[in-house]
């Protein structure tokens, strides 16, 4: 990832995720943004780390008081970690074949 930001939010414990027409997403309960550039965002939320993952993708908005972050873009996915790390196509299929 390109760009790194490291900014430490105060918040309370609420987290929401709003996809609008997937061109923009609205999130709360974000503590920090971790990294990102423009085709992935890293976040620490109040649920854990989500990786958000697109084309074009910029900040709109970010209120570090409240927690709030609005990017726009070509939402493609999100989805929360384990461990604070993804979990790989491989990793999954192997683990289903060793169980």
């Amino acid at each position: 990832m390109g760009d790194w930001m490291e900014q430490s939010i105060e918040i309370g414990n609420n987290h929401e995720v709003s996809i609008l027409d997937r061109k923009e997403i609205y999130l709360t309960g974000v503590k920090k943004i971790s990294s990102f550039d423009h085709e992935e965002f890293l976040l620490e939320t109040t649920m854990g780390m989500l990786l958000l993952k697109g084309a074009e993708l910029e900040i709109l908005k970010l209120d570090t008081i409240e927690g709030k972050v609005r990017i726009k873009g070509r939402i493609d996915s999100f989805s929360y970690l384990l461990n604070g790390k993804a979990k790989s196509k491989e990793e999954s299929l192997m683990a289903k074949l060793f169980k």
